[in-house]
């Protein structure tokens, strides 16, 4: 029974180890939950803008949900040269967040469906022959782009543990407590917990910051009483709308997620499977990337990308096992479909999310900073890292400086410092003097 109970978890570690489901499922629930508030408050806020409200913002949140689901699903098992195979948990974007609000104001929902649709099949179609163009991305390149992604992260993490940005009470007593009960559970397991407590300290510090909330009344039940057991996603519920200067804005958008999703594979290849990322793999997770959220947009939503939130979760726990994750997107999937539970998990408040994400936001960067040191500090990555990281993480704190440049460009750049950061370090690895090799 024991040798049993202790194979069945030692597969957790291993990308195609066999556990039984009554392991996996809690280790997908805990992916999902990582994940969740990001992955609907970008729909919430380009549905605002939209004038997009009641039951149909409902069903917009359910084809998140599932589209999220099936996203991760393809990801975990490729479909022909569509998905990585890796342990990447996909989920709604905030990169698209600006462009949408501008595109939803000015010509309407219809309009940034349009835009998905075809974006999201360009970046597949790039991701198919990526092989030929990612060679300029060198291993330096890699690490300042999940550096930089780590580091955008952190303030997300901390206005979700304040009570949301949004919130009247932010940086209320309240929000203090509950965050840090929560990070500090969350601590204490990880660092002397054991087996599957240690594994699951983020769940459990989850749980235990979710009952102090309820305790403290901070848990609004309202939504799920008022919700339906049983209903439809939303699928085709809006028309297209092709409008060309909206697709070209969002496909270079596109593009900036897939930087993204090729930071947030290489730092999962790295810090969970302890090696570098294929070609094959990046490929097949960009392609993903693309065509998925293609298939988004069928489902009237926004585009999805791979969370930078579950890797650090695999980073922090080691659990890397496909079919424990599968479990997480069943969920996901079937969330989708009974509203009623999509809203029980909605109820998780802010300061509990914002506890259990720090420390896994801080695993990114990490990450990122064990890649460069892999990469080598030779004087030629310590100045192409000095330059992408300052001027991006340090331009982007004031956005005022892409005042000048035109919307699309201030759009793209203005408050995201992963493509500027990508971008130099692109332009500054093709740019700077190869380092001769000392002669033996």
């Amino acid at each position: 029974m024991n040798a049993s109970k202790k194979a069945g978890t030692k597969g957790l570690y291993q990308l195609d180890g066999r556990i039984p489901i009554r392991v996996a499922i809690p280790f997908g629930l805990q992916h999902i939950l990582a994940m969740l508030v990001s992955n609907i408050t970008p729909v919430i806020i380009v549905a605002g803008v939209c004038g997009i409200g009641g039951g149909d913002l409902a069903k917009l949140i359910q084809s998140t949900l599932v589209i999220a689901g099936i996203g991760t699903l393809i990801q975990l098992f490729p479909i022909w040269r569509i998905g990585s195979g890796l342990p990447i948990v996909m989920g709604v974007s905030f990169t698209f967040v600006s462009i949408f609000c501008y595109i939803g104001a000015t010509y309407g929902y219809e309009t940034i469906l349009g835009a998905v649709l075809i974006g999201g099949i360009v970046e597949g179609v790039l991701g198919l022959f990526a092989t030929y163009w990612t060679r300029i991305i060198t291993p330096v390149v890699s690490g300042a782009v999940v550096t930089a992604i780590g580091f955008s992260l952190l303030p997300v993490g901390a206005k979700s543990f304040g009570g949301g940005s949004e919130s009247a009470d932010f940086g209320s007593w309240q929000n203090w407590l509950v965050g840090g009960v929560t990070i500090l559970i969350c601590i204490v397991l990880h660092a002397f917990g054991k087996g599957i407590v240690k594994n699951l300290s983020v769940l459990i510090g989850l749980a235990v910051g979710y009952i102090l909330a309820v305790c403290l009344g901070m848990v609004d039940f309202s939504s799920v009483i008022s919700s339906d057991i049983v209903g439809l996603p939303g699928f085709l519920s809006y028309d297209y709308d092709f409008n060309l200067p909206a697709i070209l804005s969002v496909i270079c958008i596109f593009l900036v997620s897939a930087t993204e999703t090729i930071g947030d594979s290489a730092a999962l290849a790295n810090a969970g499977l302890g090696r570098d990322i294929t070609k094959e793999e990046i490929r097949g997770s960009i392609a993903c990337d693309g065509f998925v959220s293609a298939l988004s947009s069928v489902f009237s939503c926004v585009p999805i990308t791979s969370y930078s939130e579950n890797v650090g979760l695999v980073a922090m726990t080691g659990v890397v096992n496909r079919m424990a994750i599968a479990s997480g997107a069943v969920i996901l999937i079937i969330a989708g479909f009974i509203p009623v539970l999509g809203n029980i998990l909605v109820t998780v408040p802010q300061p509990v999310l914002g506890g259990c994400t720090m420390m896994m936001l801080g695993m990114i960067v990490v990450s990122g900073i064990k890649m460069i040191a892999r990469a080598g500090f030779s004087s030629r990555n310590v100045t192409l890292l000095s330059l992408s990281l300052s001027i991006g993480l340090g331009f982007t704190q004031v956005p005022q400086l892409f005042d000048i440049f035109p919307s699309l460009v201030k759009n793209i750049f203005a408050e995201n410092c992963v493509a500027v950061v990508f971008l130099l370090a692109i332009l500054l690895n093709l740019v700077l003097p190869k380092e001769k090799k000392a002669e033996s």
